[in-house]
């Protein structure tokens, strides 16, 4: 009996599939039917008793995490899991902008305060906030991120002082408590408050915890950028601390702040850019999108007006959301286009950090849109194990780093929260399996290095205890089990808890400049979440958009076998490169004495045969765009091309593999070595190839100050320690967002373990000289053929017909018949013999020839197996 149904493999449940047939085989399966669906539901469905194992799973591993960290790590700012130690900045090699989280300050300790409430540890919550009072101070000579500062650490003391009162307040624990978590977070925002002094009001991105911004010794202030979130993601922590401390002058500055991003956005398209200059205004990076470098500007002005009241932020976000959906969003996609022309799409690729988006556009009520993007970045992490820090629009790694970030968890939460959907219990019960598969590891939890290869990072970001633990935890908790009521707060981006009663029990400051602009509003303007008005008599609506994107990936699919049309292509064994092709398209090849034993009697029941001949035109292609390995080959004494060191390319500067012999010269390590800035030792480099570290500033910036410098080439170093090419995939470098036809020198890039062999020489020799080439182009290599693709371009003539000018030669012809195709072929060969050219046609017979009104016999078996023979000389097709 035919199978009528479908299982689907991801679920387990079985869906009808066109039943025919009796009546009474249509009941017996339309009950079948209903009782896999009332499965389905069942499956998608979570008890309390399975929400209670993954919460207590949950709870034990943030005590892994947790107590890892103050086992082995604490004071320090964070743990590296793998070396089973803290990381103290400047005693471990400097990580570039990474470290400028890092501020002596135990971040981790302090950015985990609100969520050790959260999980109703009030114990340890009582210990920690004895131990941040006692030894953290906020005073070290130390140059910090004044965005990473702000919101974990002035984020992380809010937090914990707002949960610290109301602890007081119930009279249970905290009675010691007088404010010092508030007090600390008023020195901090003090020591923030120098990165303002601008002409614009937009903060520079750094600043000196000791000496501020201008001072001799701040060692910083010489920045003119920022990006548009690290500006616009203050508002609220600094109108809290305004609102609790009474000090007016933090909502201020940000409130500035804000509007300054909002005055330059493009009046055209009401885009924002991604990197402005912090002196006049300007935009420096003029690309647009919602993830990094804008992310939580966009976040901070709906929240702001959830936490303050105010209706300018909710009517500035209601028109920036607007455009987003008109020019950014496109279902699942989320592109970046360039904010004066947002018609143009500008590069290929997504980051990890705009999965925080459907979270945001469940915060404004639009669920569709929400629940489409997410379900794409479900279906990416089912196919990669974990979101890639980028992914291109086909869903491929761009860059495999995974930090463990909290943001798909965090829009898991909300939508679970805003649809009641048991589906997305079941994502974060994916996220809390593959963290313990894949990033678990004896001394807490490690990074991913690539989701390739399943390699860790030696890190374990602050952010993960902060955010992670505690949207998990909440996925998977009731109300009632929490020790706070959730619905009186505010997440910030870092998932610390800000009370919204601040807009109606503290005084605001002065209102921000914002002139009245005419938006439409829709459903969903001026309210929040409804599941009665979203999903009005219909709560599978959630599940009938996320079916359209089940297998967006390919990741899943239930394998179901369509009906076969094959295309036959009877030709000799030799010269089968266009057969090798044929069969890489899909299209099966077998010899032509089985198809006639197979069709023979079918023929005979088949109407109107018709003959077409099939002209193929054969032309190269270029290949998909891959990475293609280079390699640093050192050529002086005492190595002579024995030492290959592979290195990955860039998109941008010389393209090696249009230099035929590469480019030569000899290395000298540039200073500073970051060659973020002016080099230091231009003279000895002039004519040279420098060696400079990665990390600090874009590559492309590096290369601009070299190439100044007088360098020939450059070879860039990875900071990541232990990184090398056998374990992780080679990438290609690509530029900063802007033109980058002014660097014209080639530019390479080594891992860490390579790179250490290369200085290891420099250090040895002093001398050492080096041939940049494409891997497949080094010294001592024997060269073989490229293989490469093949176009066929196919037209219809008629029989006999050729195209005029076209040399006789192989031909292929396709018989039409009423159930399937045969290909046939037609070989023409021309032999020289005894002096005169005389022209030979060899056709071989074709098993069916016929109009509609008269039918040739089959050929005979004789003469099937006769063109299986060939006595002539080769013959390539």
């Amino acid at each position: 009996m035919q199978d009528y149904t479908r299982r689907k493999e991801s679920t387990g449940c079985w869906e009808l599939d066109r039943p025919s047939g009796t009546g009474m085989m249509l009941k017996t399966l339309l009950i079948t039917s209903l009782l896999g669906w009332a499965k389905c539901q069942e499956s998608q469905s979570m008890t309390l008793e399975e929400k209670t194992v993954i919460r207590d799973q949950i709870i034990e591993m943030f005590d892994h995490a947790y107590g890892s960290y103050m086992k082995y790590a604490y004071p320090a700012d964070e743990l590296m899991p793998l070396s089973c130690r803290g990381r103290v900045r400047g005693q471990e090699p400097n990580r570039g902008d990474i470290d400028d989280s890092l501020g002596k300050f135990s971040l981790t300790l302090i950015d985990t305060l609100d969520t050790l409430v959260v999980l109703n540890k009030l114990d340890e919550f009582e210990d920690a906030v004895r131990k941040a009072v006692k030894d953290v101070r906020l005073d070290n000579d130390v140059v910090v991120s004044v965005f990473e500062t702000n919101i974990r650490v002035l984020g992380g003391l809010l937090g914990a002082h707002v949960m610290a009162d109301l602890l007081r307040q119930r009279g249970e624990r905290m009675q010691w408590y007088k404010d010092e978590l508030l007090h600390m977070a008023n020195e901090l925002g003090h020591r923030l408050l120098p990165a303002f002094n601008t002409t614009s009001g937009l903060p520079y991105p750094k600043v000196n915890l000791r000496y501020g911004v201008l001072n001799p010794l701040s060692r910083t202030g010489t920045e003119s950028d920022t990006c548009t979130a690290c500006a616009g993601t203050m508002i609220l922590e600094f109108a809290a601390l305004s609102r609790l401390s009474g000090d007016s002058v933090f909502e201020e500055h940000a409130r500035k702040a804000m509007d300054v991003l909002w005055e330059r956005r493009q009046r055209g398209s009401d885009l924002v850019g991604t990197v402005i200059n912090i002196h006049n205004g300007e935009w420096v990076r003029r690309d647009s999108g919602v993830g990094a470098g804008i992310d939580s500007y966009y976040e901070y002005l709906m929240k702001a007006y959830i936490l303050l009241g105010d209706n300018v932020f909710l009517e500035r976000f209601n028109i920036h959301y607007i455009a987003i959906m008109k020019y950014i969003s496109q279902p699942p996609l989320l592109l970046n286009v360039h904010m004066h022309n947002p018609t143009v799409s500008v590069r290929s690729w997504m980051d990890s950090l705009l999965a925080f988006f459907p979270g945001l556009q469940v915060l404004r009520g639009d669920l569709k849109p929400a629940i489409e993007t997410h379900e794409m970045l479900y279906q990416v992490t089912k196919q990669h194990k974990f979101l890639p820090e980028a992914f291109t629009t086909e869903f491929r790694v761009h860059w495999g780093q995974h930090l463990l970030r909290p943001e798909f968890a965090e829009s898991t939460y909300y939508l679970y929260k805003a649809t009641g959907d048991p589906y997305y219990l079941r994502v974060g019960q994916s996220i809390v399996e593959k963290l313990n598969a894949y990033a678990r590891v004896p001394c807490g939890f490690a990074a991913v290095q690539d989701v390739r290869t399943g390699t860790h990072e030696d890190r374990m970001d602050s952010f993960f205890l902060a955010e992670m633990f505690k949207y998990l935890y909440l996925l998977f908790s009731e109300k009632t089990e929490l020790p706070i009521d959730i619905d009186d707060y505010i997440f910030t981006t870092e998932a610390h808890l800000l009370p919204v009663s601040l807009s109606t029990t503290q005084p605001s400051c002065q209102g921000n400049r914002s002139e009245t602009v005419y938006q439409e509003e829709d459903l969903f303007t001026h309210s929040c979440p409804s599941t009665e008005t979203l999903f009005p008599n219909n709560p599978s609506f959630a599940k009938t958009i996320r079916d359209s994107y089940k297998y967006l990936t390919g990741v899943g699919r239930a394998f179901h076998p369509l009906p076969v049309r094959e295309i036959e292509l009877p030709l000799h064994d030799n010269g089968m490169e266009p057969v090798e092709f044929l069969k890489s398209m899909g299209i099966s090849i077998t010899p032509l004495n089985e198809i006639m034993a197979r069709d023979i009697g079918n023929q005979k029941d088949q109407k109107g045969v018709y003959r077409v001949k099939l002209v193929a035109e054969v032309s190269q292609t270029p290949e998909e765009e891959e990475v293609v390995p280079h390699v640093v080959q050192l050529i002086s004494p005492p190595f002579l091309g024995r030492t290959v060191l592979t290195a990955g390319p860039a998109k941008f500067g010389m393209d090696l593999t249009k230099q035929e012999h590469g480019v030569k010269g000899s290395i000298v390590k540039a200073s500073p070595y970051t060659a973020c800035g002016q080099i230091d030792n231009a003279v000895e480099l002039k004519g040279h190839i420098a060696l400079a570290l990665r990390g600090d500033c874009m590559f492309a910036a590096k290369a601009r100050w070299l190439q100044e410098a007088g360098a020939i080439g450059v070879i860039f170093i990875d900071h990541r320690e232990g990184s090398n090419s056998e374990e992780t995939p080679l990438f290609q470098m690509v530029g900063d967002g802007d033109s980058t036809e002014d660097i014209t020198m080639p530019l390479v890039f080594l891992f860490s373990r390579e790179g250490a062999m290369l200085t290891a020489a420099l250090e040895e020799h002093h001398n050492v000289d080096v041939l940049l080439l494409p891997k497949e182009r080094q010294l001592g290599q024997d060269k073989k053929g490229k293989p490469f693709g093949m176009n066929i371009k196919l037209r219809l003539a008629e029989e006999g017909e050729l195209e005029e000018g076209a040399a006789r030669g192989p031909t292929l012809e396709f018989v039409l018949e009423k159930e399937e195709l045969v290909l046939l072929n037609e070989e023409v060969e021309a032999e020289e013999h005894k002096g005169e050219r005389q022209s030979q046609q060899q056709q071989q017979q074709f098993c069916s020839e016929a109009a509609q009104n008269d039918r040739t016999e089959p050929c005979s078996e004789e003469s099937s197996q006769s063109l299986n023979s060939n006595n002539g000389p080769d013959s390539n097709p």
